[in-house]
């Protein structure tokens, strides 16, 4: 039997993720996974493709909102965003989006830990940015994650990939919000149509991998041309490197570790 076996948010896009035992799906995906993000002060966004030392700032999240912890710069407590935050349009690929700025201290703390001057904005739940339809269908949102709402790797293709490298890679490495076992090596491959829980999911497209799997989250340096090297040599379709599945919901139910996965078609 199939069953989910990891839940994980990452509420600023680009910084170090959480673990969940429940997550509960929203308009966006999960809860809180991917409404902060880090931008230039031109709007354009910053992620670790170019600032490996994003992944050293670890967020949190509880009743009184958004934490940063950074092992040099200690705690940042974020300001939630409200109506009267100034609205600044950003960038994330192509998309424009009007995002909520939080708070200049925040900004100030950041650009030391990110190691440029930048802002920290929110993505509030009035504003639209539609996921690519010709993967989607119209009115599918996505918040400031790369492309889509959710993304699903089993751990057996983790397992495939660490069997072929001659250093083992962590799961985090591909930052995915599910992780599913009981199923064969690239099954999620093939899946069109899925449920979890009570939850239905599209298995939409593949994701393309990018030099962010070669940092590593514990030290926030790069560790050379693996996995992707590897991958490249048996995972490569054109000129792009696919590993995981992108995933739209179409409920907003709870997923909690252990639910059983169906399989659709």
């Amino acid at each position: 039997m199939i069953r989910l076996s990891e839940i994980n948010i990452y509420p600023v896009k680009s910084l170090a993720g959480i673990s969940l035992q429940q997550g509960q799906l929203d308009e966006f995906g999960l809860a809180g996974d991917r409404r902060w993000m880090v931008v230039k002060p031109n709007g354009h966004f910053i992620t670790q493709r170019t600032r490996a030392q994003m992944a050293l700032i670890q967020p949190s999240l509880d009743d009184n909102g958004l934490r940063l912890q950074h092992p040099e710069l200690g705690e940042c407590c974020v300001p939630p965003a409200t109506v009267d935050s100034k609205r600044i349009e950003v960038k994330v690929w192509d998309d424009l989006v009007e995002a909520w700025h939080i708070d200049h201290e925040v900004d100030n703390w950041l650009s030391r830990a990110v190691g440029e001057a930048c802002h920290l904005v929110w993505f509030p739940s009035d504003a639209l940015r539609q996921c690519d339809l010709s993967y989607a269908q119209q009115g599918d949102r996505v918040g400031f994650a790369d492309g889509f709402p959710l993304l699903l790797i089993s751990a057996a293709s983790l397992d495939d990939l660490n069997q072929r490298l001659a250093e083992p890679v962590p799961m985090k490495r591909f930052r995915p919000n599910l992780v599913v076992s009981g199923c064969d090596a690239f099954a999620e491959d093939t899946w069109r149509e899925i449920q979890i829980g009570d939850s239905g999911f599209r298995v939409v497209k593949p994701c393309s991998r990018c030099v962010i799997t070669t940092v590593d989250p514990e030290t926030g340096k790069r560790t050379g041309a693996e996995p992707l090297m590897t991958l490249s040599r048996y995972r490569k379709e054109g000129s792009k490197v696919m590993f995981g599945q992108n995933l739209v919901h179409d409920d907003r139910g709870l997923l909690t570790i252990g639910d059983s996965l169906e399989v659709i078609f």
